[in-house]
């Protein structure tokens, strides 16, 4: 019973979330942030969860590449709110990826000059589902999935990332997939 009312209340809770989000109800505090550490911080807050899995991160920083150590990660955004959308599109390669795989994490930049951010993973269960239909709120790549998700993360992490005048992608090609965030790059 306890961990029922607890997951009726984190249901809630998203479902209050992804209200604001997708209508623009949500305080947005814009800021210059660094994607590089905030996506380091996330990474390591979900490092036993991604070992348990045995999923090993591969995080590539192609601006460091490019430009070396002065590389400049930094773009327009909310950080609290960019740290949910990290934060839930972790917690859904951790449930949804094929375990003893790698998750491939690039950081680049565009001619445009944005900042992106692309997750790459192979899921553990066929996807018969448009990216398009998995950012609708409830919806699942496997109808058999019986883990404790409820639907609402990609399309949070999808609002969230809207609100704050990003872009959110989701390609599927066979059993790979593939998450890419766009954020306009800004000199800090």
């Amino acid at each position: 019973l306890q961990r029922q009312s607890a997951r009726l209340k984190k249901l809630i809770e998203d479902l209050i979330e992804a209200s604001k989000a997708s209508t623009g109800n949500l305080e947005v505090h814009m800021e210059p942030t660094n994607v590089e550490m905030l996506l380091e911080q996330a990474l390591g807050e979900f490092e036993e969860r991604l070992a348990a899995c045995k999923l090993q991160p591969v995080v590539t920083n192609y601006l460091t590449k490019k430009y070396g150590a002065q590389a400049d990660c930094h773009v327009m955004a909310d950080g609290r709110h960019l740290w949910r959308v990290f934060d839930n599109l972790i917690g859904n390669i951790i449930k949804y990826a094929q375990p003893n795989s790698r998750v491939y994490i690039d950081v680049d930049e565009t001619e445009q000059g944005e900042i992106t951010v692309t997750f790459k993973n192979i899921s553990k269960e066929p996807l018969n589902i448009s990216g398009d239909e998995l950012k609708e709120r409830f919806v699942r790549g496997d109808r058999s999935r019986n883990t404790e998700g409820n639907g609402l993360g990609l399309s949070i992490a999808s609002s969230l990332t809207e609100l704050q005048g990003g872009k959110f992608h989701i390609y599927l090609d066979g059993d790979l997939f593939m998450f890419t965030l766009g954020f306009e790059k800004v000199s800090n």
